[in-house]
């Protein structure tokens, strides 16, 4: 296909302690874990991630962490750092989420800082840009996702800009079961391509994942993911459930082959 591998990360928020998210890790690398056609990413709550990744170690399952904390160590009560992450084996760490952005008021300078601090602890970031539902009802789509990439990747160098993946979650389709059309998330991510292109070049951001994070799930994977810039999905609500979520990656194999 001449296409980079697919990526399917499954974020599962505030959800699961930790024997229902060994019970789901167990699940998941049970029917996904062996096959290679497809980068498998679970990223589990911090209560979770040492039992996870006891899991999934030996398997084709990768590790990510939902947040992190741009700081190296000291006295930052209640966060957590690259090295703390790196230390339990994690391969990707989520930053920059809507949610994130919304409650906890994450702006892109604080986003950018974590993204360097991630690259510099070899943690792959899942670099996450969207707009609201008033946002794309304005025509504001795609100078939005202009100026979250602009801001968010300040000063990542084109030799490190291959560990980065972009998701693309339109805020109106998380968790409320709206879906964007294969043709409106093409549209964003084409978009997302031709910014990357022109932060790097055109041979770097077409090595760069960029993933869909609007509601994806069985019913839509397979439409969703035969877009030409849709390398993946970060699953929310159907990733808290093997059988969806092993549903999408049977998606990214089919499309695979």
């Amino acid at each position: 296909m001449g296409r980079v591998k697919y990526l399917i990360a499954g974020n599962w928020k505030m959800n699961k302690v930790t024997s229902d998210a060994s019970d789901l890790a167990k699940e998941i690398q049970h029917q996904a874990g062996n096959q290679t056609a497809v980068n498998v990413v679970v990223c589990p709550p911090f209560t979770s991630l040492q039992s996870v990744s006891n899991l999934i170690k030996d398997s084709n399952v990768q590790l990510g962490a939902q947040n992190m904390s741009a700081e190296s160590s000291g006295a930052f009560t209640g966060e957590v750092s690259a090295e703390m992450l790196r230390d339990l084996l994690t391969n990707y760490v989520i930053l920059g989420h809507s949610e994130r952005r919304a409650y906890y008021g994450e702006t892109d300078e604080v986003v950018n800082r974590k993204v360097h601090a991630a690259l510099e602890n070899s943690l792959k970031p899942i670099f996450c840009v969207g707009e609201t539902l008033e946002q794309r009802e304005a025509g504001q789509t795609l100078s939005i996702i202009q100026d979250q990439i602009k801001s968010g990747l300040i000063h990542v160098t084109a030799d490190k800009a291959d560990s980065i993946v972009v998701a693309y979650e339109p805020v109106w389709a998380i968790g409320t079961g709206k879906t964007a059309t294969p043709e409106m998330a093409q549209e964003v991510h084409s978009e997302i391509r031709k910014q990357l292109s022109e932060l790097f070049n055109a041979d770097v951001a077409s090595k760069i994942k960029i993933l869909y994070g609007g509601s994806m799930k069985p019913e839509n994977a397979d439409e969703l993911l035969a877009q030409e810039d849709i390398d993946g999905g970060l699953i929310g609500g159907a990733a808290l459930n093997a059988r969806s979520f092993c549903g999408i990656i049977e998606s990214a194999i089919r499309l695979s082959a």
